[in-house]
């Protein structure tokens, strides 16, 4: 995608047209298409104001700052909490709809929340969840028997 042109250049696309000169006329004296002084004038008319519209998605998670000392505290009742678990805690309590990618992406960048995965003893992965807390159980009753 192309860089918007300056103020400067827009600026003078309006003051040209202002002149009495045609959209086509100043964006050939400057050097742009006759398109973009089309636009711009266009711009200048309905908004008062040539400055280009911002680009780019829209940055979310404002729904989520609102509850964020709700998530950082179920985070920290339950660390082993799945996303989608989450995502149904905060629609049942707060009636907020959020996506698990949307909450782990907020987690992640907003409140700075990561997650590790702890490796088990002979260097995999270990299960996350209570599956996991059985099995570390077992392996410690079974290392005190012996």
């Amino acid at each position: 995608m192309a860089k918007s042109l300056s103020l400067d250049i827009r600026e003078r696309v309006v003051a040209l047209v202002g002149e009495g000169l045609s959209c086509r006329e100043a964006a050939r004296r400057l050097r742009i298409s006759a398109a973009s002084a089309v636009r711009i004038v266009q711009r200048h008319k309905v908004r008062g104001s040539v400055a280009p519209t911002p680009r780019g998605r829209p940055r979310g998670g404002g729904k989520l700052d609102a509850v964020s000392r709700f998530l950082r505290r179920e985070i920290e009742a339950r660390p082993d909490m799945t996303m989608p678990e989450l995502a149904d805690r905060l629609r049942d309590i707060h009636d907020v709809r959020a996506d698990p990618a949307e909450l782990s992406r907020y987690l992640r960048h907003r409140l700075g929340l990561t997650y590790k995965k702890i490796p088990h003893r002979d260097g995999k992965t270990g299960q996350a969840g209570a599956r996991r807390a059985i099995r570390l159980a077992a392996q410690a009753a079974a290392e005190d028997a012996c």
